[in-house]
């Protein structure tokens, strides 16, 4: 009983449409217009949700088998989680805010540091408990945004609100993607310093690195990249709909498109039982290395299309 529920607690939900998913959440009828923001707010609130209400619920914390012994599920979870926080802390941070000297939103104060909460805790407090309050948090500001009424819940859709977000997503993806790669081992040139002559770092690092990430932490690696990307995924679609006539006028919007195609590749189903660690061309698949490079291109992509929003 326990095997099996180990199998069907391990898999990843599927995806689901942002733009019925946000008309559900806020009660429109299909067709309706939907308000600026709306998409990305119900995006980040079904994300979240999806963590807790997945089959076997969230299991980063639980101290009781099956789910003590599970490693990729958990890993999935904190892979969704840090797209989550990143996206929380900038719907409060700009996307909800006019300007430097604005206001924060009352809700959005209320969200973001709810998700910062260690996801291993399991008591005072739980990591579920504190979540759910950071969702209820969400719905609560998603119910003011689509509220004409209501004037102090806003969302901006502005070129540079959408390039904040993006360049804590190049990070993240860049970080993944570095994780990865060292799965066969590899001998680095230490590029801290590049670029800048006067720079200065706190303690001295040799000039190559050896880099290759032990066996044991090659499925943990692979399966938050899965649960990162998939949960970017749902963003960048998001983004797309909301961000529409910013990403129009720069001519951005197939750039965008591209890099959803790129890492809706990072969801395609695993046929094998265990994740491969094959050297690079050798006669063994290296998943990681094929999660690489999909991350890769995604990662250049989103760094082309912030130059665009800047300079186009």
């Amino acid at each position: 009983l326990m095997l099996v529920l180990a199998i069907y607690w391990s898999r990843t939900p599927d995806q689901f449409d942002v733009q019925d998913n946000a008309r559900q959440l806020v009660g429109l009828e299909q067709g309706a217009k939907l308000p600026p923001g709306s998409v990305t707010t119900a995006a980040l609130i079904s994300v979240s949700k999806t963590l807790l209400d997945k089959p076997g619920g969230f299991l980063s914390n639980d101290v009781l088998p099956p789910s003590v012994f599970l490693d990729n599920m958990p890993n999935w979870e904190f892979g969704v989680l840090v797209q989550v926080r990143d996206l929380a802390r900038a719907l409060r941070n700009d996307m909800s805010r006019s300007q430097s000297q604005s206001l924060e939103d009352k809700d959005l104060m209320v969200a973001e540091p709810q998700f910062n909460i260690n996801n291993e805790s399991w008591v005072f407090p739980s990591a579920e408990g504190s979540y759910n309050i950071g969702i209820d948090a969400l719905e609560s500001y998603l119910s003011r945004l689509v509220d004409t009424d209501v004037t102090n819940a806003q969302f901006y859709a502005r070129a540079d609100n959408l390039v904040n977000w993006l360049r804590t997503v190049e990070k993240r993806l860049g970080g993944l993607s570095q994780s990865l790669s060292a799965s066969v081992g590899q001998s680095r040139v230490n590029t801290d310093m590049a670029g800048d002559a006067a720079a200065t770092q706190s303690t001295p690092t040799p000039e190559n690195l050896e880099v290759k990430t032990p066996w044991s932490k090659l499925d943990d690696n692979f399966f938050e990249a899965r649960g990162a990307t998939w949960a970017l995924l749902h963003f960048l679609k998001a983004v797309e709909i909301d961000f529409e006539p910013v990403l129009r006028k720069k001519n951005a919007v197939v750039s965008l498109r591209q890099i959803i195609r790129e890492l809706e590749s990072t969801q395609d189903p695993i046929w094998s039982p265990i994740i491969l660690n094959g050297s690079g061309f050798g006669f063994v698949a290296n998943h990681s290395l094929v999660m690489a490079s999909y991350i890769s291109r995604a990662n250049a992509a989103i760094i082309d299309l912030r130059n665009l929003l800047v300079d186009g």
